[in-house]
């Protein structure tokens, strides 16, 4: 097949630790053909034995003889049957280690990818990728593979076999059969295009049912079921007609496939039958003949089977790689150093961000923040704050500039000792489907009850020990059996459990109530002594928490500074919280 190399790549990489495995599989599976390819031999010695017994002696003569030859070939089909059994294990077996070795390397790649790599990417489609497409490989290498290789030596064998048996009915077969490489070839082609168009549509389907599932409650409330469902009917189609391409090829493919062995069969009936009448060639030869034109019968009928099936390997290989061959823009340099004793001093640097070709969101950004001092960051709506939130944590690289930690580039320390000293908690809460305490624990798996407790405390959670279960009840896919101001408080209680260095809230109070937020804020008074903290502050009360303000303006710190000064001297910094109070007076 053309344009094999990703799944070259794919077999040759993950296929290498099973190389003997592999090789006993293609053994075992030339051993059951040369016992497959043995028996119309003994097929044509007993109908030839019987055919001159019958002439010579009216048939009571070499019983013995033909029992043992009978015996024989009963011997040979059982030991076929074994050794294919044998083999499909072995090649199942592989490729089912083989499948499990690629899905874990994807989705620990996808793990390790940049987070702007994954807003680029829709979900259906790395979910297609993960799946669908790595069990089409696996498929493929369990069934097709080695069906194909045991094809291909059948075939050449049961040529060469004919030939020495009959040379002009050997060549007569091998010209009937000729058109089939043509047609293969065709087939390929055409297919390939249908194979990645299926999968891509596979892809773009799983996203729609993905944001489906996950939106159904935005989907309800605006009462927007029957456009949903006609956007998915519009994709479902869409695939059905792609499909629908492909089982018209596949189909012709597979009955011109089928009538080149039929009308094989019939011209060698014709001519080899005229042999026989005139003692050019014996009737078990043609009897042998016949045989082995039978075992080329479903290798040739199968073919367009694999072939489709190798096309649709190809391209799941080829969009498996897609996302494989990303490269890993945020990972440890070189020489990365660990970061044993984290004072918690923070300096953004001159720093510049966008997001891929769209323009700057942060511009020349400078920021100091001490040892164990809270700041606050305060703009407006779309100003950048977010981001450096997210910059701090290294989801991304800053475009420019550099951002310290205890006067050391953040770039030069390993993913694992920065992360190690952080504690983030997001505006939007995700939760995962699993316990109460596993979510808590997520960043901090080895965290005492102790912790776990004053991480509920502080966040006002407590909540979680009077659920059904305590902390071992699971909160069900993206935490939604819980409010939203419920998950926002364990989300909380994630960021502050293990005490980290540096905490980084990014309104992390926006879904709870304000008796609730003033309870929060009070617990995380004492939280924050001797803690670096940068908060993102949408709401104007979050400020009693912080020690000095940074006001942000079109991607840059204006001004920093206490609340007070700030208010007495920055219009700016005044406009923008007098708007945040009069929006959480009107929400009251």
């Amino acid at each position: 097949m053309q344009q094999i190399d990703p799944l070259k790549r794919a077999f040759t990489t993950y296929a290498r630790p099973y190389t003997r495995h592999l090789v006993l599989s293609v053994a075992v599976g030339l051993l059951a053909l040369a016992a497959g390819v043995a028996a119309p031999q003994v097929t044509r010695t007993i109908i030839d034995r019987v055919d001159l017994v019958n002439r010579h002696t009216g048939g009571t003569q070499d019983r013995a003889g033909i029992v043992g030859l009978a015996v024989l070939l009963f011997v040979l089909g059982t030991l076929q049957a074994l050794l294919n059994f044998l083999r499909r294990f072995i090649s199942a077996r592989i490729s089912l280690f083989m499948e499990t070795d690629l899905r874990d390397d994807f989705y620990a790649h996808l793990q390790r990818l940049p987070i702007a790599v994954h807003d680029s990417w829709e979900s259906g489609q790395l979910l297609t990728r993960a799946m669908s497409d790595i069990s089409t490989i696996r498929r493929f290498v369990g069934f097709g593979l080695p069906f194909l290789v045991v094809s291909l030596a059948t075939f050449v064998g049961v040529l060469v076999t004919l030939l020495r048996l009959d040379l002009a009915l050997g060549i007569l077969t091998a010209m009937v059969l000729l058109p089939a490489g043509f047609i293969v070839n065709r087939f390929e082609r055409r297919y390939r295009v249908i194979a990645r168009s299926i999968q891509d549509q596979q892809g773009d389907l799983g996203t729609i049912i993905e944001e489906a599932a996950a939106g159904i409650r935005i989907i309800k409330s605006f009462g927007r079921a029957g456009v949903v469902q006609q956007r998915f009917g519009a994709g479902a189609a869409q695939l059905h007609a792609s499909n629908m391409e492909g089982v018209r090829l596949r189909a012709f493919f597979w009955t011109v496939l089928d009538g080149l062995p039929n009308l094989n069969m019939l011209v060698i009936l014709l001519v080899g039958g005229v042999a026989v009448i005139q003692n050019r060639v014996s009737l078990g030869t043609l009897v042998a003949f016949f045989s082995y034109l039978a075992m080329l019968v479903f290798p040739l009928e199968v073919l367009g089977w694999i072939m489709a099936m190798g096309e649709e390997a190809v391209t799941a290989a080829q969009r498996l790689y897609e996302v494989l061959d990303v490269p890993i823009a945020i990972a440890d340099r070189a020489g990365a150093r660990e970061l044993e004793h984290c004072h918690g001093g923070v300096r953004f640097r001159d720093v510049n961000f966008s997001y891929g070709d769209n323009p700057p969101v942060l511009s020349g950004f400078d920021l100091e923040i001490e040892p164990g001092e809270t700041m606050a960051l305060v703009g407006r709506t779309g100003c950048g704050k977010s981001t450096v939130a997210a910059l701090l944590a290294r989801l991304y690289d800053v475009s420019s500039g550099r951002i310290e930690l205890d006067g050391i580039d953040i770039a030069d320390l390993t993913l694992r000792s920065l992360r190690g000293q952080l504690g983030v908690a997001f505006e939007e809460p995700i939760l995962f489907s699993a316990s109460v305490r596993e979510n808590l624990t997520l960043g901090h798996p080895d965290a005492s009850e102790e912790e776990v407790a004053e991480a509920l405390r502080v966040s006002e959670a407590n909540f979680a020990l009077g659920l059904p279960y305590g902390l071992e009840t699971r909160v069900g896919e993206q935490g939604h059996t819980l409010s939203g101001g419920q998950r926002q408080r364990l989300a909380l209680a994630r960021a502050v459990v293990g005490r980290p260095r540096v905490l980084v809230l990014d309104d992390p109070l926006s879904s709870v109530d304000v008796h609730t937020e003033a309870l929060i804020e009070s617990s995380l008074a004492g939280v924050l002594q001797g803690i670096t903290a940068l908060l993102v502050v949408h709401r104007p009360s979050t400020l009693a928490l912080a020690d000095r303000v940074a006001l942000m303006d079109q991607g840059r710190v204006v001004a920093v500074g206490l609340h007070r000064d700030l208010m007495r001297t920055q219009p700016l910094y005044r406009d923008i919280l007098s708007q945040h109070s009069e929006a959480q007076q009107v929400a009251v």
